[in-house]
């Protein structure tokens, strides 16, 4: 700044700030605001020291109750508007559900319908001057719409347009789409809510099976896509939960409607519409996750494939169960292959654990229900036994350590159960003990793919089958002969320790020659005839003393061999 532009003496600078402060009340005129009178100089703060000249700080004028005036202006002006718009809405539908006595039923429809267009073109002519309620206002026409809809089926004296009819549920279809398209239109997503909401009480209005079959895959695609296309996350949620509410008040029975609670029946293949559901949200989260490049675990997804699993599978399995039980075998048959496929679809797309691990798992229980009402017991823990082999081998293409940890868990709970349930032992628990070890290679084979640290869950499969198999041969078994058999069962442990290389079967071995010199000692002693316990000694001295010298022999090889 050059010398000469600065102010030369008081005089001057009070001009120049009252030049300002005149300037500052026309500025305020303009804008109708209230001249507040302040002090020409408040605080003076001394300007750097090469300038010579003295900087006036001025604060900000703040108009006392401006916070208080702006929530009041916020009740007042919009929580009012949409209280009032809520009011006359209901009022109007109140009028619309009235009896009006010597007036054709379709009248009040009629009136219904014109206020509807007035309240529309009242929000497309006025324009920005109503911006402020005009999403109600919309809101409000959608409902007072279908009011008028409904309106033309349950008058007091007689129907319009029967519910049953074709005609009568095109109408109404059309009235539900007339809805969406709107909300869709505005880009607005709790219009589009309300849309699906209403199509939804539409469903329920009408109650004809397949009128509500159709109108609930149709709303969990709108749902699906809309949520897609506005990225609106929680909306496919919140439609998974409308959905399958409406299908289960359907399933009932109806009772919204005064129908008899019960479980319906027909069609069977009605319950089939909740796995097109379950898939269509499926592919709508895998998608949404895809396009917005997420991490591989997102939460949301996460929760979503979660209320798919529980509410999707949940409520098809108990309308199956209850309601369809001639067809259950198939149902849950079709219901494993599609969440089994949707697992191997989120691992190939996502390698996300967590949804294919609740997808698989939710394919395996519906495999299971399957099995259980195809075979008698105790035939059935066989077939389960035999399924949680499957289990492990696709756990480990998935690579997830969540899913083998479940899968031993369900064994042990079919262990469980086949002893409290068999009246005697017939020979099926051997499968157990085969399928303990079988799942033990699988694991110990491709160990590296599940990425496991430790040795536990072998571990855990080795102890099941060196508990299982044991328990079967004393049951099988003349009780006379349990020790010898316990002796060969060791012996084959070793054998096959000469193959796999594995300490943990000669262990085992170990364990289970254990076993039967503890049993000879404690009830060969007494409980045998002589013959047999001399037999049981014999060859349980002979199988000791073989595997001493073998563990001698080995001793002395490794000894014998030269370090390296």
């Amino acid at each position: 700044m050059n010398d000469q532009n600065l102010p030369s003496g008081p005089e001057s600078l009070t001009d120049r700030l009252a030049r300002i402060e005149q300037r500052l009340a026309r500025l305020e005129t303009r804008l109708e605001l209230a001249a507040v009178a302040s002090p020409l100089i408040q605080t003076a703060a001394p300007a750097p020291a090469d300038s010579g000249v003295t900087v006036l700080a001025i604060p900000p004028e703040v108009a006392p109750g401006a916070a208080d005036d702006e929530i009041e202006f916020q009740v007042g002006q919009s929580w009012f508007a949409q209280a009032g718009i809520f009011a006359l809405t209901i009022g109007v539908g109140f009028m619309l559900s009235l009896p009006y006595s010597g007036v054709p039923p379709w009248v009040p429809s009629l009136v219904g319908f014109a206020v509807v267009g007035v309240l529309f073109a009242l929000i497309h002519f006025a324009g920005k001057a109503i911006d402020l309620v005009a999403n109600p206002l919309r809101g409000a026409g959608m409902l007072l719409m279908c009011l008028a809809a409904w309106r033309l089926f349950f008058p007091t004296s007689h129907a319009s347009l029967p519910t049953d009819s074709l005609g009568g549920q095109a109408f109404l279809l059309f009235i539900t789409g007339v809805n969406t398209a709107s909300a869709w239109r505005r880009n607005s997503a709790w219009l589009l809510g309300l849309a699906l909401l209403l199509g939804a009480a539409t469903a329920l209005f009408v109650g004809e099976a397949g009128f509500v079959l159709l109108t609930v895959a149709i709303l969990s695609i709108v749902g699906v896509a809309a949520g897609e296309r506005a990225g609106w996350p929680i909306l496919p949620l919140a439609t998974t939960v409308l959905v399958n509410a409406t299908y289960l008040v359907w399933a009932l029975g109806n009772p919204l409607r005064g129908g008899i609670l019960h479980f319906n029946t027909e069609p069977t293949a009605g319950p089939l519409v909740l796995l097109f559901t379950s898939t269509g949200f499926a592919v709508g989260l895998l998608r949404r996750t895809a396009a917005t490049a997420e991490a591989e675990e997102d939460t949301l997804s996460n929760v979503g494939t979660f209320l798919n699993c529980a509410l999707g599978y949940g409520l098809f399995l108990l309308h199956t169960a209850v309601g369809h039980g001639a067809s259950l075998v198939i149902l849950q048959a079709i219901a494993s292959v599609v969440f089994l496929g949707l697992a191997v679809l989120y691992w190939v797309r996502r390698r996300s654990h967590i949804a294919t691990f609740l997808y698989a798992m939710t394919g395996y229980g519906a495999l299971s229900v399957a099995i259980m009402k195809a075979a008698m017991a105790p035939e059935v823990f066989v077939w389960l036994s035999l399924q949680s082999v499957l289990v492990v081998a696709t756990a480990i293409w998935f690579r997830s350590r969540f899913i083998v940890v479940a899968n031993f868990l369900i064994l042990v709970g079919i262990m469980l159960a086949y002893l409290v349930v068999a009246e005697s032992e017939t020979g099926f628990s051997v499968g157990f003990g085969i399928v303990a070890l079988l799942s033990a290679r699988i694991l110990n084979w491709k160990k590296e793919r599940l990425k496991l640290k430790t040795e536990l869950m072998r571990n855990a499969y080795l102890l099941s089958a060196f508990l299982v198999f044991p328990y079967s041969l004393y049951h099988l078994i003349s009780i006379r002969y349990v020790a010898v058999a316990w002796v060969g069962l060791a012996s084959l442990y070793y054998v096959l320790n000469l193959f796999i290389h594995s300490q943990k079967y000669r262990w085992m071995g170990h364990g289970t020659l254990g076993l039967a010199m503890c049993y000879a000692v404690i009830s060969g002693v007494r409980g045998f005839d002589p013959v047999y316990r001399v037999l049981t000694f014999l060859v349980l001295g002979t199988a000791l003393l073989i595997v001493a010298v073998s563990f001698n022999r080995a001793l002395r090889r490794r000894q014998a061999t030269p370090k390296p």
